[in-house]
């Protein structure tokens, strides 16, 4: 029934049809206006992570700025006259950009041993390195020996110094419970615009200044401005490179204009179509499916080359059947095939909703519905347009054999043994390189070396203090406030002030947050340390390396200027919410990082050897949340891989209704799936966010080869009884679409290594390669299966 509709319908309209798919072209073409890129720190988070939860909690507490850091690193010395005027100019003019609330330099740490005056006067009218009458060594040495600064704002060498620049508040989106979703976005889309001015403008300073020294730019958000600018090169150069060697290969295996019309014509009605629904749902594309229209078109164009070789073989078995005629039997023919490959690789897609980041969870639903936009334009747009061109111009001049395909059934027929031996040793390969693969990355590898983010990710780590940020939070019990008198602080007098808040500063207390501190400082992972115990390192110097006594501690702090507590004790202790905070930054360029087993190690410690209780502690940050992504990931994908599996078996089931051809059908992709996966672990090549899904997008999208392949098989079986018969004439015909198609797709992915992303240009790499394996394995261990066991009979 729906065939006679089909036929009648799309097949004998093709005007009406044409229209049709023109005024839905133009219609979600409309809605491409509003296709968005996303390239934000959120779209790297698990969604609703109880730890980003946390996270948020605590920044709302300590307090939390949003900041860009430059590392300057001077042509003469740090304090030299030279450095100290360009740095000062250099923070003046960085300090007039309109958006910039503050700049923190060497230049703007108070100094509280460089000078002689009584220790209170030294507090309250503190100097810096830029004022003239200070001694610049003196100060410069104090800040380069600071528990505080030191790693900080100065390197360990003296050598690079950091420039912290604090960005202005936006408060737009500060109550969003009251603005629509469509508010929301539009302050979004203006925030990422200013941040991308805001990033021009400071590097066009940069560069006016970059005689005096070398300067790097850092900072979460030109990494997201950056990341922004690599999407949208991604998507040009994939799109532009996949396009033009499609039309490449369609010259190549059809040297007809019009048979790189047709197929193209697909591509573009569906790219174009799905970016207007991508659009109209409001669907951004992030770094993880910046490859989307690459793929689509990838995959496309695969469906119609099967569907236009098959076309012409008829055509030249059949040369007195009409367009019409030609096209029914193709359609009819070709439907079920390449319904059940869309559905076994929308199955592999639909396996990334499984892994709880809401960006891949999103690429699989974008995959699954370009998969079946391609799938009716290629069953309407294809045919309309055949039926367009006069008979004498579509059939091509000679439609060669294929010298690959017939290598490949020679093989087949009389090297079964080399062949079973040689997937024999690929799947104990694949084992070996299974159990070795591990999820640790390093966010800074994401990069290419050239990049900034690189470069400045690097010297940060490196020079001050790390990059990945954690923090310890310590909870205290409740306990009676001291009234000892038996310390008193001379300077200070008898600290008699209103509020109760320097009784908080119990020996147990300040001796707890030291433990902490120190083990933290032990680890050889570990950058920069700072907590209140830094600052009670301070202030032992200042009171002549005298260790202070608890009321010394709460009357110092009462009496500390407002300016310098919010600076250096407000972000690490929470008098109200009667904790501490103690943050530290990993090394994250350190060779050999295991970042879960540091997480695992810490948690251990500080129960074990610290004498914590568990609800005594918490650890939290970006480091907490980077690995819960990479954790999540291995689980869900590498566990769902075997869902993808038994839904794929499933499908060569209801296909061919035969459990042997079903086997047969799914070993080769499987060991090319797992053999790349392999490939990764023996390599020693880290999993991350875009690698982990190869091997379930690899399975989906290499089986259809064998669908096609199993199928063609079965077809020409009914009429020719003949195994070996039936395999040369299979490699003759539809073995020829599969090696094109591959070829096509394994060379569509290779454009992917243009990327800037370094799990992109993997993805490509390693997606390319199995594709590769997948396609020889169908055309060599598929066949010599089929041999070997006979699933049609005898």
């Amino acid at each position: 029934m729906f065939a006679q509709f089909y036929q009648n319908i799309v097949l004998k309209n093709p005007k009406s049809i044409f229209i049709v798919l023109l005024i839905t072209l133009l219609s979600f073409g409309y809605y491409s206006k509003d296709f968005r890129l996303d390239a934000s720190s959120e779209t790297l988070l698990i969604e609703d992570d109880p730890d980003l939860k946390y996270l948020q909690e605590i920044a709302k507490r300590y307090g939390s700025k949003e900041f860009l850091i430059l590392t300057y690193t001077p042509n003469e010395e740090m304090v030299s006259d030279t450095s100290i005027n360009n740095l000062l100019s250099l923070k003046y003019k960085i300090q007039s950009l309109d958006w910039v609330h503050s700049v923190i330099t060497l230049l703007d740490i108070p100094l509280l041993t460089s000078s002689d005056e009584p220790l209170q006067e030294r507090l309250k009218n503190f100097k810096t390195l830029k004022d003239e009458e200070i001694d610049r060594n003196r100060g410069f040495n104090e800040i380069l020996s600071s528990p505080v600064f030191r790693n900080f704002v100065i390197s360990e060498d003296g050598k690079t110094s950091g420039i912290i620049v604090n960005i202005k508040k936006n408060d737009k989106l500060k109550d969003q419970a009251n603005k629509s979703r469509d508010e929301i976005e539009k302050i979004r889309d203006q925030i990422k615009k200013q941040n991308q001015k805001n990033i021009n403008e400071i590097r066009d300073v940069i560069k006016s200044y970059e005689d005096i020294g070398k300067i790097h730019l850092g900072g979460i958000p030109m990494i997201a401005n950056d990341m922004m600018s690599f999407i949208k090169s991604d998507i040009i150069v994939f799109g532009i490179g996949v396009f033009l060697f499609i039309i490449a290969t369609l010259w190549f295996v059809f040297r007809k204009i019009i048979w790189i019309i047709v197929p193209i014509s697909s591509c573009f009605f569906s790219v174009i179509i799905m970016t207007g629904v991508l659009g109209l749902l409001g669907w951004k594309v992030t770094v993880i499916s910046s490859n989307f229209i690459a793929l689509m078109l990838i995959l496309t164009m695969a469906m119609n080359i099967h569907m236009s070789t098959r076309f012409l073989q008829l055509k030249e078995i059949h040369p007195d059947k009409n367009v019409l005629e030609l096209i029914t039997v193709t359609t009819k023919k070709m439907f079920w095939p390449i319904l059940y490959t869309v559905l076994t690789t929308v199955i592999a897609f639909l396996s990334l909703i499984f892994s709880e980041i809401k960006p891949i969870i999103d690429f699989g639903w974008m995959m699954t519905l370009g998969l079946i936009t391609s799938f009716i334009i290629t069953f309407t747009l294809l045919p309309t347009l055949i039926n367009f061109v006069p008979k004498e111009n579509i059939s091509l001049k000679k439609y060669k054999d294929s010298k690959i395909t017939n290598f490949f059934a020679k093989i087949s027929r009389n090297n079964q043994k080399i062949i079973f031996t040689l997937s024999g040793i690929i799947i104990i390969l694949s084992i070996i390189g299974i159990s070795r693969l591990e999820v640790e990355n390093s966010f800074i590898n994401y990069f290419s070396k050239k990049t900034e983010i690189y470069k400045g990710m690097k010297l940060i780590d490196e020079k001050l203090g790390g990059t990945t940020p954690l923090e310890v939070i310590l909870k205290f019990p409740k306990e009676e406030k001291s009234t000892s008198e038996d310390d008193e602080f001379e300077d200070w007098g008898d600290g008699s002030e209103e509020n109760d808040e320097k009784y908080w500063f119990t020996k147990d207390k300040v001796n707890k947050i030291s433990l902490v501190h120190n083990y933290l400082d032990s680890l050889p992972q570990v950058g920069k340390v700072l907590s209140f115990s830094s600052i009670i390192d301070v202030a032992t110097l200042l009171n002549n390396n005298k260790p202070l006594g608890t009321l010394e501690m709460g009357v110092l702090y009462s009496k500390i200027p407002e300016s310098i507590k919010m600076e250096i004790i407000d972000p690490y202790i929470s008098i109200e919410d009667n904790e501490a905070r103690i943050n530290l930054r990993i090394i994250d360029s350190q060779e050999n990082l295991r970042r879960n087993d540091l997480i695992k190690k810490i948690n251990y410690d500080l129960k074990n050897k610290i004498g914590l209780k568990e609800n005594e502690f918490k650890l939290a940050g970006v480091l907490i949340l980077f690995n819960n992504l990479l954790q999540s990931l291995f689980k869900s994908q590498i566990l769902t891989l075997g869902l993808v599996m038994i839904g794929i078996f499933a499908m060569f089931l209801i296909l061919f209704k035969n459990i042997k051809l079903s086997l047969i059908g799914v070993v080769p992709n499987f060991i090319a799936a797992f053999f790349i996966l392999g490939i990764i672990g023996l390599l020693n090549i880290p999993l991350d966010m875009m690698t982990i899904t190869i091997a379930a997008i690899t399975i989906g999208i290499a089986v259809d080869n064998s669908i096609h392949y199993i199928y063609r098989f079965k077809e020409e079986f009914n009429d020719l009884r003949d195994y070996d018969k039936t395999l040369n004439l299979c490699h003759l015909t539809v073995g020829k679409a599969i090696l094109n198609t591959s070829i096509t797709i394994v060379f569509g992915f290779s454009i992917l290594i243009l990327s800037k992303f370094i799990p992109t240009i993997y993805f490509g790499i390693f997606t390319g390669l199995a594709m590769l394996l997948a396609m020889v394995s169908v055309l060599t261990l598929l066949p010599s299966l089929i041999l070997l066991i006979k699933p049609f009979g005898k």
